[in-house]
């Protein structure tokens, strides 16, 4: 328990920072929807001379863009890449630092097994993720009801956020995954920031051309923001997907950082 806390300590500036830019973000671009309703005839006169192909890769959907709803999931998609950012530098650096620091001699020869160390950190990280979006959640609710021009579903708006949330802890496991694995990271934000965008650009590629089945190469497209706000509800196979995805790599976590050799200072 005294590991958690500390690193959940340790970790506290940066999920203050995280969270304080999440939300900006979100109430910077909610704040243009009023102004932006206004306009929306001329907008999509705009947009529908952009080919689908490039509107699918951003996500941009013309059914859905031009309520409330449809307009936050605009920035919800940089919103998720900055929340994998932050779930992957997490990931990766609460169980390399040890390394990184030379520290982790002196913690195992502490009596506490390894397990109980990784799930310390992993829980540190957890709880990390869940008081930014908890945070992030609220603040969105009080800004959307604010600038909404009409009614909208609040249980969607919710499942839309939230899915910040699942891609956060997919990264957060891929993370933790490649942080026992590698025997030791330099640069924990060249990583975080190497591995986030390639899934991002991935899911953007595999867009372009329709096919459900490359859908599954990126978490970014694991939740289709069209198919929440038409049947209030997730992709069952998607869903499922993003949950082996963080077993396993939480599983090889485990594996690996019970039989790995720890190297003194």
């Amino acid at each position: 328990m005294n590991i958690f806390f500390h690193e959940l300590k340790a970790y506290r500036k940066s999920t203050i920072i995280w969270t304080a830019s999440l939300v900006l973000i979100i109430a910077l671009f909610m704040s243009f929807y009023p102004a932006f309703a206004k306009d929306a005839d001329d907008f999509k006169k705009i947009m529908e001379g952009y080919p689908e192909a490039i509107r699918n890769a951003i996500g941009f959907n013309l059914g859905n863009f031009f309520t409330i709803l449809g307009f936050y999931c605009f920035p919800l998609s940089f919103i998720t890449l900055c929340g994998a950012i932050q779930g992957m530098n997490l990931g990766t650096s609460i169980v390399s630092k040890e390394v990184r620091e030379k520290t982790a001699d002196f913690l195992l020869t502490k009596p506490v097994t390894r397990t109980a160390v990784l799930t310390s950190k992993l829980l540190a990280a957890f709880s990390s993720i869940v008081i930014t979006n908890v945070i992030y959640l609220v603040v969105t609710i009080i800004v959307t009801f604010q600038v909404k021009t009409d009614a909208f579903s609040v249980k969607i708006l919710i499942m839309l956020s939230l899915t910040m949330f699942f891609i956060q802890l997919m990264f957060l496991a891929l993370g933790i995954m490649i942080s026992v694995i590698v025997p030791k990271i330099k640069s924990v934000l060249s990583v975080s920031l190497t591995t986030v965008f390639a899934f991002y650009f991935l899911g953007m590629f595999s867009s372009t051309n329709g096919e459900e089945s490359k859908r599954y190469i990126s978490p970014f497209k694991y939740f289709d923001t069209a198919y929440i706000i038409k049947h209030s509800g997730y992709e069952v196979s998607f869903l499922a997907a993003g949950a082996v995805v963080i077993i396993l790599a939480v599983a090889v976590s485990y594996f690996v950082y019970l039989k790995k050799d720890i190297h003194a200072v």
